[in-house]
């Protein structure tokens, strides 16, 4: 048994009374057999993600992400650790899956992203998954490091809505996503959950190894808020549809956050919605194999004051909507 808070009260500004997932009235205006060959042609000559790795995985060929033709899958079950918003009472329906397009150093899932960890799964059996956090009572599917498996995500959306998915998608991302990806995901997705890491190109092709992270994570953040705006709520206080921005305070990373907070209050929308998250520990490279001190200043939690810096950055940025757990609690028995 856990205790979990209730999502609040949605401001009604941000209500969204009529809603069906955009899933649905993709499957019912048709086109989707048509969008996932298009998504399956991007695994022929493979630029799913910003790598543009140029390989063929629908021959089962694999570089940076080491994933072919199907999407690996590590875990699926209902999770209780997201934001209120998404988690309820019962649950966001989380598909973690393996591998990933980035290579962290710090990643507390490192054993999942750097690791072959969990089985491959096609667009039938994914979409079984998601059927069956449908049956258990989830708020919604929850992709999470769906980067570099875009299509495959793309096929099982297909697969399972004729089967009777009717909850709203949720794409839990890093931001290293491709504008062509993001495009065909367009009338699929109802909440886009980036995370921006990093403002600095040293920053990310230090920690990431992906020197381009940051200009990529603006331009698909970007290409998210047109596809779905604001985030908003049902009158139960569940998140509907769009943008849910995420950043991972990270030790010293406090002008980089001050960066990131105001570029998305004057560039995409002073109604953003994020969540300062405190969770960093160092793992992985970091915090296990960093033996030479290589990645020491990065190799403790963050302080309070960094916590707060970031907290006041992103208020005097002219970001209100900031995230926080309700106080009003349930007691709940984990699936």
């Amino acid at each position: 048994m856990i205790s979990i808070s209730l999502p609040t009260a949605p401001d009604p500004e941000f209500l969204l009374d009529d809603y069906t997932p955009a899933c649905l009235q993709s499957y019912w205006q048709g086109g989707l057999a048509e969008r996932v060959e298009a998504a399956l042609q991007e695994l022929e000559d493979c630029c799913v993600c910003p790598r543009n790795c140029h390989v063929n995985r629908l021959q089962d060929e694999k570089r940076v992400c080491n994933t072919g033709r199907h999407a690996i899958v590590s875990s699926a079950f209902p999770h209780f650790g997201e934001e209120d918003c998404l988690r309820g009472w019962n649950g966001s329906g989380t598909i973690f899956f393996g591998l990933c397009n980035l290579r962290c150093v710090f990643c507390q899932n490192w054993d999942i992203s750097q690791q072959d960890s969990g089985r491959e799964y096609n667009a039938d059996e994914i979409a079984g998954l998601m059927l069956l956090l449908q049956e258990r009572g989830c708020h919604n599917i929850n992709f999470v490091t769906p980067e570099h498996v875009a299509p495959q995500v793309i096929e099982a959306i297909a697969a399972a809505v004729p089967r009777g998915l009717r909850l709203p998608i949720v794409y839990n991302t890093s931001s290293y996503d491709s504008i062509t990806s993001l495009k065909l995901l367009d009338g699929l997705v109802d909440i886009y959950m980036p995370d921006f890491k990093f403002w600095h190109k040293e920053s990310a092709r230090r920690y990431a190894k992906a020197k381009d992270y940051p200009e990529r994570a603006r331009e698909a953040i970007r290409e998210m808020h047109r596809q779905v705006g604001v985030l908003k709520f049902g009158p139960d206080g569940l998140a509907r549809r769009g943008v849910l921005l995420r950043h991972l305070v990270m030790p010293g990373q406090t002008s980089e956050a001050a960066e990131i907070f105001k570029w998305l209050a004057d560039e995409i929308s002073p109604d953003t919605y994020v969540n300062i998250m405190g969770q960093y520990r160092p793992e992985h490279q970091v915090g296990i194999a960093d033996k030479a001190g290589k990645y020491a200043d990065i190799n403790r939690r963050p302080y309070e004051k960094e916590m707060q810096a970031a907290r006041d950055a992103a208020l005097n940025a002219g970001l209100t909507r900031l995230d926080q757990r309700n106080n009003q609690t349930i007691q709940v028995y984990a699936v």
